[in-house]
């Protein structure tokens, strides 16, 4: 039984899920890309995990760093989030961001952060599956930046 890649993309575009900005700094200059499959996998060890795609000119360049930071938009975010999603370019031209604890580049404005270090990587079809072993976090007060079925949107408890 096979399944149509446009009613597989329509139909998990009703899962709603929360928008992230992954940065590494690479050679001497911040990279970064933006990311709507990332999850919480493990809280011993604490654990994330991440699903680039296999055609990302950034990935490869994040994955080399010594470290990653996962930044979660804040709803005001969405003009990162479109930013960071294109290809090439230097993405961190008028972007606000300080190193964390590991180098990281961490997002002003952001939600939270979470400074990883890359653990694994697997094939995960037109994805890899990317898990990163957390070394430290932290949150800000405010609402997410939601993508849903094509598009950004905010969220209101």
């Amino acid at each position: 039984m096979s399944v149509d890649a446009g009613e597989f993309r329509a139909v998990l575009g009703h899962f709603a899920s929360g928008v992230v900005v992954v940065a590494g700094v690479h050679g001497e200059a911040p990279v970064g890309l933006t990311c709507q499959s990332f999850f919480s996998l493990s809280l011993h060890p604490p654990l994330v995990a991440l699903a680039p795609s296999r055609n990302s000119t950034s990935w490869p360049r994040v994955a080399a760093s010594p470290a990653f930071c996962v930044n979660v938009l804040s709803a005001g975010q969405e003009p990162l989030a479109r930013t960071f999603s294109n290809a090439g370019g230097d993405k961190f031209s008028g972007v606000a961001w300080a190193p964390g604890p590991t180098g990281a580049p961490h997002l002003e404005g952001a939600l939270a952060w979470i400074d990883c270090r890359l653990e694994d990587v697997h094939d995960g079809g037109d994805h890899l599956l990317a898990v990163g072993r957390v070394v430290a976090l932290r949150s800000a007060p405010g609402r997410p930046l939601v993508f849903y079925r094509g598009g950004y949107g905010g969220f209101e408890p």
